[in-house]
């Protein structure tokens, strides 16, 4: 008798109470059907209680303080409801964000030296919280480019009408005062006041600053270099040279500008009591900030800035194709780290010192071929029926090609999969190869790499033709050769087996709940009739044919048959994989059961699932957790979509591989849509040669 429980809340407590409350979990995943634990002390699990409680389907204990619960269909939402729970909370026992997912994948990656890990780190927190605009920035480049494209305006006209130049304003809005934005964020990071950081910046990107450039200001002087076709202002202040700049679009200078800001900043909040540094310490900060700023910092970025991207600029041209490959094979190893953010801050230094930028074009190969390799995934989570891979790929895929953001995919797919990077990365090689040997993609503009944003590259068809090489060939490669293991195959299409197996017997217990009310009001309608014609009708109810004559299913194995309870797996035992029976095998001689068709062949060889004619829906596994082999003894003989008959050879099984890796080799045979028939009846208790009637069906 299982114990009721008072919602899908309730049940998340019941649960977390018998794992042994919530700080003896380390931590909680779940596959499609089973909550898998990593507790502290599998000792302190209530086993008996968790298999009682309505809504979990059986346990199985795991070595190493693992604990799994099989839940069925509904795990997703059991899981979401324990990891919410406020005791989780205060325990600490939660699952890892993609952001923590991020921190380990650089801990794996960096770490040797805390000065660099703090290096990239300012860096890449100081863009990241501007995603968001830079994105919507970009989609307004985009459809301005698109229309572009189609002659309905002249979007690099000089002499655009007003409307136009409004529409220009909304994503310059962002590009231009990013320096601004950037030096919140940075001041943000190094924990002192971000509005400092942010007036400080903004002091030189002034009307008044930017006014003096090329005026006839007095102190103002402008010369220029007929050889180069430049000119440089440079102001005298309080009897000092202050080159002038136009800071728009900076990023270096923020950066420089913001890491000696906190230097000041904090040795002045030790200098000044706490009572005093709401005013003085700002005020002091900006009286020596803005003018260190001006007369140095400012100068200092730019030529940085400018120095970095004249050495790209070299190599672009000197070795285009080495660039254009280089670039894309690059990113997939940056992006994860959070490395990107100095390559995308070059990108709108390129756009600004020099007009255009040549880094997005080959870095669209790298997005392409990630978008591609999802793709491929969700090919094959629709293949494979995997609802929940397959509305992860949909989402991730979604935010690829129509916003070029690749984290999705990374971080909800790829980084999970270890065969999904090689693939991808050969798609990433094809598109930079395209772009180098067809001479290069130049942008104007900054934009994220996606569907939207193609018009605003050029050459348009050079850049079309390489993104859609990378995308065509990373999908193909991880749909060809997938991107699970086989060992992961075939253990994610035994729970989906299971999750489906679960559905169906949730369908037809409610279908068997109708019946028996229509039953019961018919035995209402009865009352009065005489006996001997109840019993006569029900015997023919019995005996006619709506009992359905028995179907035999054999023996796919010599050895001595044995009833699930016994087989030693909580989940067969539990009959969540359907009635059926376990044989204790005297050899590996694995034959078919029953005529029909090969739904399933698991890759590893250990699993088979046969459907017949009239829909009986057959499971053959041989051994327990013997998918941890990864076939090792397993010779398959079949391949899915096969027709069988009865006695057909499946497999041959090295006993004796399965007992040394200290697996069970008892094989279990078991009806999957029990819930479905009339009644599955198990023979047990003797021995059977391959072929003998071991379990009957009535339909």
């Amino acid at each position: 008798m299982t114990t009721p429980v008072a919602g899908a809340g309730a049940l998340a407590e019941e649960i977390l109470r018998g794992v042994g409350g919530p700080e003896n979990v380390e931590s909680l995943t779940h596959c499609a059907t089973r909550l898998r634990f990593q507790l502290h002390d599998g000792t302190k699990v209530d086993k008996a209680a968790l298999d009682a409680l309505d809504g979990v389907m059986g346990t199985v204990p795991q070595s190493g303080d693992r604990f799994q619960i099989v839940i069925g269909g509904a795990v997703a939402g059991v899981y979401a409801n324990i990891v919410n729970l406020p005791a989780m909370s205060k325990a600490g026992a939660r699952p890892q964000s993609d952001a923590e997912v991020k921190a380990a994948i650089r801990a794996k990656g960096r770490g040797r030296f805390a000065w660099l890990d703090n290096f990239f780190e300012y860096l890449s927190d100081s863009f990241r919280p501007l995603l968001g605009v830079l994105l919507g920035a970009s989609l307004i480049i985009a459809i301005a480019s698109v229309l572009d494209a189609v002659g309905a305006v002249d979007f690099r006209a000089a002499d655009k009408s007003a409307s136009w130049v409004f529409v220009d304003a909304m994503w310059r809005s962002v590009l231009y005062f990013l320096p601004i934005m950037v030096a919140y964020n940075a001041a943000k990071k190094l924990k002192i006041d971000p509005w400092v950081g942010a007036t400080v910046m903004a002091a030189v990107m002034t009307p008044n600053f930017t006014g003096m450039i090329g005026s006839k200001v007095p102190g103002v002087t402008t010369t220029t270099n007929r050889t180069l076709g430049t000119s440089e202002s440079v102001a005298h202040v309080f009897g000092l040279p202050m080159q002038l700049n136009d800071y728009g679009g900076q990023v270096f200078v923020p950066l420089l500008m913001v890491a000696l800001l906190a230097l000041v900043y904090k040795r002045l909040q030790r200098i000044f009591p706490e009572n005093l540094q709401l005013v003085f310490v700002p005020f002091f900060s900006m009286l020596i900030m803005i003018p260190v700023t001006a007369f140095l910092i400012g100068p200092l970025g730019v030529w940085a800035g400018n120095g970095i991207g004249s050495g790209l600029a070299w190599l672009n041209s000197n070795a285009p194709i080495v660039f254009a490959i280089i670039i894309p094979l690059l990113y997939p190893f940056l992006v994860p780290l959070g490395l990107h953010w100095p390559l995308n801050a070059l990108m709108l230094q390129n756009i600004n010192t020099i007009g255009y930028d040549f880094i997005q074009g080959p870095m669209g190969a790298w997005n392409f071929a990630c978008f591609g390799a999802t793709a491929g995934v969700l090919l094959l989570s629709i293949r494979h029926r995997e609802p929940t891979m397959r509305q992860t790929a949909v989402g991730a895929l979604a935010a690829g090609l129509f916003g070029g953001i690749s984290e999705p995919s990374l971080y909800g797919i790829h980084l999970r999969f270890k065969r999904i990077y090689p693939r991808m990365l050969v798609g990433c090689a094809v598109g930079g190869v395209i772009v180098g040997v067809l001479g290069g993609v130049d942008t104007k503009v900054f934009a994220f790499t996606s569907l939207l944003t193609i018009p605003v590259f050029s050459p348009a068809a050079v850049y079309l033709i390489a993104i859609s090489a990378a995308f065509v060939t990373a999908m193909v490669l991880v749909y060809v050769s997938d991107y699970r293991t086989p060992e992961e195959r075939a253990q994610a299409n035994a729970e989906r087996d299971a999750a489906e197996a679960a559905a169906r017997a949730e369908t037809a217990a409610a279908a068997a709940d109708g019946e028996a009310a229509a039953a019961d009001q018919r035995e209402l309608v009865t009352v009065g009739a005489a006996a001997p014609d109840a019993a006569a009708g029900s015997a023919a109810a019995v005996d006619g044919p709506a009992a359905g004559k028995g179907i035999e299913v054999a023996a796919p194995v010599a050895g001595r048959v044995v009833a699930l309870d016994e087989v030693g797996d909580p989940v067969f035992a539990s009959r969540a994989l359907g009635e059926g029976v376990g044989i204790e095998p005297a050899d590996g001689h694995i034959v078919a059961p029953v005529d029909g068709e090969l739904v399933t062949v698991a890759a590893t060889g250990h699993a088979f699932g046969i459907r017949t004619a009239d829909g009986i829906e057959i499971l053959i596994h041989i051994g327990i957790d013997t998918v941890q082999m990864n076939g090792e003894g397993f010779d398959v003989r079949v391949k899915p979509g096969q027709k069988v008959t009865v006695g057909d050879l499946l497999a041959e099984v090295d006993l004796d591989a399965v007992r040394a890796a200290e697996h069970p080799t008892v094989t279990l045979m078991t009806v999957i849509n029990t819930a479905e028939l009339a009644s599955v009846e198990p023979h047990t208790g003797h021995d059977v040669t391959p072929g003998t009637p071991v379990v009957t069906v009535r339909r």
